[in-house]
């Protein structure tokens, strides 16, 4: 049996999402859906991967690193995000915000209790490496 690489993501997102949850979180996890993955022939070792994610009323992210350039773009719904010596920030559709390699994700969230959001996150990373890592 071949297990698709887009479904390991979600797995390891999910598994993030677990290990949150048994911090004390209460929040409702994040919904991950895979995309594509790109490999980027013009850079040897360097992938593209994209996934939509939806947070659903109340849901957050567990702490967390990409160890990779993250492009997130709002879809629908408002979200909060952060990363750590930075200043939080709202956005809505339309509106995009940026993670480096070396930045961790300390807020990442629905803005609403009421409605959920969706987004769009591009990720630049090394073909090795995993999408997510999890924090402790």
């Amino acid at each position: 049996m071949r297990i698709h690489p887009l479904s390991v993501v979600a797995l390891l997102w999910s598994g993030a999402v677990a290990a949150h949850g048994q911090q004390g979180n209460d929040a409702p996890p994040p919904v991950v859906t895979p995309v594509m993955t790109q490999a980027l022939p013009d850079y040897p070792g360097k992938e593209v991967l994209a996934l939509v994610v939806e947070y659903p009323p109340g849901g957050a992210d567990p702490i967390h690193r990409h160890d990779a350039h993250g492009f997130i773009y709002v879809l629908e719904g408002s979200i909060v995000m952060g990363v750590k010596g930075g200043k939080e920030v709202t956005l809505t559709p339309g509106q995009s915000f940026h993670e480096g390699p070396d930045d961790l994700h300390t807020v990442g969230r629905n803005a609403s209790k009421d409605q959920p959001a969706r987004f769009l996150v591009f990720l630049l990373k090394d073909a090795a490496k995993p999408a997510v890592i999890p924090v402790p």
